[in-house]
């Protein structure tokens, strides 16, 4: 992956208020895959302490995005379509971790997984999978 296709990418995530307000930060980038981490800060909890869906379909989305556009020539850019997540455990931990994959890029459809993974005291717990559709858009 050239520099001017990483910049692209990181300029864009820096560009997502959402992903500001959420504390999170680009991990990890590289063609096919991008790994999205936030912590779980008070405002982002749901009423029994734990992270909330909401902030974990966030980060979920965003790396399955990321990872979707790394594929992309750089005239492109993409929205998604439709994602699902199952929530497998609570979000118990310092900080969410997401991996975002791509598993099959197209040129009208790019179908992309996230697995998203919860922190805590150096022990990493997979907490959610999501699997979506993204289309590409003209930038």
């Amino acid at each position: 992956m050239d520099q001017t296709a990483r910049t692209r990418i990181y300029d864009s995530f820096a560009a997502q208020s959402m992903m500001e307000t959420l504390g999170a930060e680009l991990l990890e980038l590289s063609p096919g895959l991008v790994r999205v981490a936030a912590p779980i800060l008070a405002g982002t909890r749901q009423q029994q302490g734990f992270g909330h869906a909401g902030l974990t379909f966030s980060i979920g989305d965003t790396a399955a995005g990321y990872a979707a556009l790394s594929m992309l020539p750089l005239d492109q850019e993409v929205v998604t379509a439709e994602i699902k997540i199952n929530l497998l455990a609570p979000a118990r931990g310092e900080r969410l971790v997401a991996t975002g994959r791509v598993i099959k890029p197209g040129k009208r459809l790019c179908v992309v997984t996230s697995e998203v993974h919860a922190e805590a005291d150096g022990v990493s717990t997979l907490i959610a999978i999501l699997q979506g559709t993204m289309v590409p858009v003209p930038r």
